[in-house]
């Protein structure tokens, strides 16, 4: 489905990011991996085959050279972005009264505007593909409206919104821009959740159960397939039918 097509994963160190990347790989993509991790996203990349750079989502400066990384990796192509990188450990589970403002722009730095930064250093490298794709990775809390999350939700309204507007800014040029929504995920980064929440989400599913990464990583590749274009502007909630768009 994808050889061929240079892709660029950020946050793909560990977690669903590595998955992504993973699944990816089994596609046929070439693929850079970026994460602020960088034992970790190294050692992901090394796996893989992959090009790996480090990142820090939170600097302008950082991703820039990021960018000048994935042209030379790419001959000035890339075929597809993941958007993945985010944060949200350490922030959730409290009223919104009680968050702190840093811990408020942080996230908004890194979740929103680092994926704006990261989709406009990419966009000269996509456009030149000639079949660009744009994958953000949002959440599902975004559309039901998850409690005592709200920094975090409210970032991931904003990826949604953006994906919207992106899509039509870079319409013109073929560039597809979309947006997965997973609900709560097996992995490590979502230890922290309240047992009670992820009881919620496994009861709640249209199909029951916990929902592992590598579930959705299929839907992520077809999205970055040149097939995927029609598709552009849209949120997929991927989460085995929590809350449907």
């Amino acid at each position: 489905m994808l050889a061929g097509r240079s892709i660029l994963v950020t946050g793909a160190g560990r977690g669903l990011g590595a998955e992504i990347a993973r699944g990816l790989a089994g596609h046929g993509a070439r693929l850079v991996l970026a994460d602020i991790a960088e034992d970790e996203g190294r050692a992901a990349a090394e796996a893989l085959g992959a090009t790996f750079a480090p990142v820090d989502l939170a600097d302008p400066d950082s991703i820039a050279a990021l960018a000048a990384t994935v042209g030379e990796a790419t001959g000035g192509r890339l075929h597809g972005l993941v958007n993945n990188g985010a944060i949200a450990t350490g922030i959730g589970g409290i009223p919104f009264e009680e968050i702190e403002i840093e811990s408020w722009d942080r996230v908004q730095r890194v979740n929103v505007r680092g994926t704006w930064l990261m989709t406009r250093a990419a966009a000269p490298l996509l456009r030149a593909s000639g079949s660009g794709r744009v994958v953000n990775v949002a959440s599902d809390t975004a559309i039901w409206g998850a409690p005592r999350l709200l920094s975090y939700t409210a970032s991931k309204g904003a990826v949604i919104s953006m994906t919207r507007s992106l899509a039509r800014e870079l319409g013109p040029d073929r560039v597809g821009v979309t947006a997965v929504a997973p609900g709560i995920l097996t992995t490590p980064s979502t230890d922290y959740v309240p047992e009670a929440r992820h009881q919620l989400y496994s009861d709640g599913r249209a199909v029951p159960g916990p929902q592992a990464p590598g579930e959705i990583v299929d839907t992520i590749a077809f999205l970055l397939s040149e097939g995927a274009l029609t598709l552009t502007g849209q949120l997929l909630p991927v989460n085995n039918g929590f809350v449907f768009a």
